[in-house]
C-alpha cells in the first residue's frame, strides 16, 4: 500500500501537525511553508528537475495563511523588499 508523493498531494486535504510548531498559533507555521515552498521552487528549477513536488508546501501554506498574506508577500518578492531568505 505504498503510495507516491504525487498521489499524497492530489488526496491532501488540510495541513496535517507540524511537529516544529505545537502550538495554537500557526502563523510561523504558515510563513515557513511559504518560504519552504519559494526555495523548493528555486532549487528545483535550477537543476532542471520537476518542480510538481514542491505543491505540498502550496497547499499547505493556501490553507494556513490569510489570502491577504500571501498577496502581500507575493508584492513583496516582486518589488524586491521580502523580508525573507529564499
Amino acid at each position: 500500500m505504498a503510495t507516491t508523493i504525487h498521489e499524497r498531494i492530489k488526496t491532501y486535504k488540510t495541513a496535517p501537525f507540524d511537529a516544529r510548531f505545537p502550538n495554537t498559533n500557526q502563523t510561523r507555521n504558515c510563513f515557513q511553508n511559504y518560504l519552504d515552498y519559494h526555495r523548493c521552487q528555486k532549487a528545483l528549477s535550477a537543476s532542471g528537475k520537476d518542480v510538481s513536488l514542491c505543491e505540498w508546501y502550496h497547499k499547505v501554506y493556501k490553507s494556513l495563511c490569510p489570502m491577504s498574506w500571501i498577496n502581500k508577500w507575493d508584492d513583496q518578492r516582486d518589488s524586491g523588499t521580502f523580508p525573507g531568505k529564499i
